[in-house]
Order: C-alpha cells, then structure tokens, then sequence
C-alpha cells in the first residue's frame, strides 16, 4: 500500500482551536496563528512522495474550508483523541499521523518516518513538553492501542511507548505551539508566525 500522512486538524473556529493558546493571547489571534501554522505545516509536508490526507474534525465542514480543497480530505471520527487516532491506524500500510501544532515540521522528517517504518513497527516524533508531534505504524495497531494514554500530558509519548513492541524508532524532538511560552519560544528560534 502507498504510505499515508493522514493531518489531523480542526476547522479553523474561533474558540474551538487553540484554545490554551487563546487564553494567553485572545480567540481572534489564536484563530489567525492557528490558520497560519496549518497552512505551514500543510505546505512544508504535501510530497508526491506519500498521500497526504486531510482529518477534518467537526466533519460537517469536510471540503468547506479555504485551501484545502487541494487535498484529499475525510472527517474525523467522534469522540476523543483515542478513537479518532484509532480510526486512522486501523488501516493496513505505512501510516503516519500529525497535528497542525509544530510549525516546524517538514518532507525530511516525513519521509525519514516513513523510512523508520521499513524497519520499525513505530516512528514516534517527540514533542518538547512530553507528547508527541509524529506517530507512525507500518500496519494497523492493536484494538485498544491507546486505551489509558493520558493525553496533552507530560508522560503522553512514554504512555505510548509503553504499549508498542520495543520495535520503534525516535526522530528529533520538536516543539508544539500550544501556550504562549511554546510560541514565544518558537518565535525566538524561527522569526515566523507573527
């Protein structure tokens, strides 16, 4: 099967994404930040080289929203990040999954996951404040994979871990742009996302 980057992302909503980002710095800018980082998370990973697949949540908006018609898209399912995750790597092939939180992500660390994956089981991006910005299978994961992960937590990746095979393989440590010191800190380091 082609290798799949399914982008998980929410419609660009006011007060329904980054909504820790927008208590520091207000629901009209978080909604701006939040559409820039997507549209360049989007652009640095869209590669002839995987399908790049859009994860729409809330799904009514699915093929509603400017610039991404160009991509392929399908709705989320509902629930939390468990099933949602679980639903995209129910999925036979090499599968890698990314938010639009890392700004920093581009087609090299795409495509050495999917050169992870000719040799691992999992790719795991590890995220600066403990989760992860990239996770990877080279196959669909067992039922209840993520059962008891404890999310946007500072253990979230070693949850995880702790549920694979031993069989994986770690790619750089990235920050996510979740909170105002994630984007001060992205800012100093990039000079983007103003």
């Amino acid at each position: 099967m082609r290798p799949t980057l399914f982008v998980v992302a929410k419609a660009p909503i006011m007060g329904r994404a980054k909504t820790r980002l927008a208590a520091d710095i207000g629901p009209v800018h978080a909604k701006r930040l939040y559409r820039a980082m997507m549209g360049q998370v989007l652009r640095q990973v869209h590669d002839p080289r995987w399908d790049t697949v859009l994860a729409v949540t809330p799904p009514h908006l699915l093929g509603r929203v400017p610039d991404w018609d160009r991509l392929a898209q399908i709705p989320q399912v509902s629930g939390s990040l468990t099933p949602r995750l679980a639903a995209l790597f129910a999925r036979k092939g090499p599968t890698l999954t990314i938010g639009t939180d890392c700004p920093q992500v581009t087609a090299t660390d795409i495509a050495l996951a999917f050169r992870a994956l000719k040799s691992n089981h999992q790719v795991f991006g590890p995220a600066s404040d403990g989760g992860f910005w990239l996770m990877g299978a080279n196959g669909p994961l067992p039922r209840g994979f993520f059962d008891g992960v404890r999310w946007s937590h500072k253990k979230t990746l070693s949850d995880v871990i702790d549920r694979t095979d031993g069989a994986y393989r770690l790619l750089r440590t990235l920050t996510d742009v979740d909170d105002l010191k994630a984007l001060q800190s992205y800012r100093r380091m990039s000079g983007q996302l103003r």
